[in-house]
């Protein structure tokens, strides 16, 4: 394996999963935050979803900032921003308090997790850029596994707010690995015709392109089908299946595992048949199991171990898809590469949002409503690959047909 496409993989992927780790960490302490500050559900749910509000609409910023200044810059400046704000979420007095701290947090995280895929695009395209999105995810997905397991020890040994605390510590490390061990890829000579006017035009031609779109939207579907587990699992796998909060780390670092280990092959898969033919298939392989996953539950069987297997299954094929779409989309967008990958962050996490906010609206103590949604958001992608695949003008991916 190429040992720069690997290091890179390894401190993009650190800085990728800063935000994540900050989501992950504090999900066995839902309900415990919901007691301490006398939050209903939807109380403590619009925590997280401020969180990802701030993370979708400030990408917008950040990606056409980056492509003018750099994209270190705009990292040591989102970093420091998501430090400050998990110290104010560690002192919140009430749930309206660490609403606002998460927002302001979600603010400073977006860079980390934005500015990575514009860094990759500056360095790679193709094959490689594939190989090097699965490593990253490799390395990003650490925290879905290790987050909630760390979560949920200091929930155990100590209050929920040392979690916030600690997630402050994490985003002064991103300084740090910024500063020593990413060099900057964005030239001074390629920022010479970048400006706030670029980036509006920018944003126009990507409005315009409906294969980015269609590429863009079949990953946030994609990933608003993680969210909407991500959302509700606390409540689901602790409230109504019972499990204490170590276990519930476990359950849900499951998934992950499922996620990373196949999303490994995607280097391997593209090569030999293209990233057109992965999408496809990966796509088809989601949708299969997300809806057999709801008609199981819609036809009233409520068990655990049935959710847990499918879900490992679905998410795996959610691995391939992922990283083959942002790859894609990106491939000939290069010259606004930090616009374009902004651009993408914020469809899908508005796209999340906004699955999140449909499905816990329809919350009943059980999985059903969750993967309802789930299913949803498959048969959504599916129809979207359908239409946009065929028209993919991506030199890699025409030549894979």
């Amino acid at each position: 394996m190429n040992p720069t496409i690997l290091r890179a993989a390894l401190v993009l992927g650190l800085l990728s999963a800063i935000g994540p780790f900050a989501i992950d960490m504090y999900l066995p302490a839902l309900p415990a935050i919901g007691a301490s500050l006398g939050a209903d559900t939807a109380g403590v749910q619009a925590s997280l979803m401020a969180f990802m509000a701030a993370i979708a609409v400030c990408q917008l910023f950040y990606g056409p900032v980056s492509d003018m200044v750099g994209r270190k810059p705009p990292l040591y400046f989102g970093l420091a921003l998501f430090t400050a704000g998990g110290i104010a979420c560690a002192l919140a007095p009430s749930i309206e308090w660490l609403v606002v701290a998460r927002f302001v947090q979600g603010i400073g995280a977006c860079a980390a997790m934005a500015l990575p895929r514009a860094i990759v695009r500056d360095g790679y395209t193709g094959a490689d850029a594939a190989q090097l999105q699965s490593l990253l995810m490799l390395v990003f997905s650490v925290s879905p596994i290790l987050a909630p397991l760390g979560g949920s020890l200091i929930v155990q040994f100590g209050d929920w707010r040392v979690i916030f605390y600690a997630v402050a510590g994490i985003g002064l490390l991103g300084i740090l690995l910024v500063a020593f061990f990413l060099k900057e890829t964005r030239p001074a000579s390629a920022r010479l015709e970048s400006s706030v006017g670029s980036a509006i035009k920018g944003y126009g031609v990507l409005l315009r392109d409906r294969n980015f779109l269609g590429l863009s939207m079949i990953g946030a579907f994609g990933m608003a089908s993680f969210m909407a587990y991500l959302a509700n699992s606390s409540f689901i796998l602790i409230d109504h299946y019972g499990l204490n909060p170590t276990q519930y780390s476990i359950m849900f670092s499951i998934n992950a595992v499922s996620f990373i280990g196949v999303s490994q092959l995607t280097g391997v898969l593209t090569r030999r048949y293209g990233l057109n033919a992965v999408v496809r298939t990966a796509v088809n392989g989601f949708i299969l199991v997300m809806v057999a996953l709801a008609a199981v539950f819609a036809l009233g069987v409520d068990r655990l171990d049935v959710l847990a297997a499918l879900l490992f299954v679905g998410y795996g094929f959610l691995g391939l898809v992922i990283p083959t779409t942002a790859v894609l989309a990106l491939e000939e967008h290069g010259a606004i590469a930090g616009t374009a990958s902004a651009l993408m962050g914020t469809l899908q996490l508005v796209t999340a949002a906004v699955v999140m906010g449909i499905v816990g609206s329809f919350f009943d103590g059980t999985a059903r409503p969750m993967v309802l949604g789930i299913a949803a958001c498959a048969i959504i992608a599916f129809a979207l690959t359908r239409l946009t695949i065929k028209r993919s003008r991506a030199p890699l991916a025409a030549a894979a047909e």
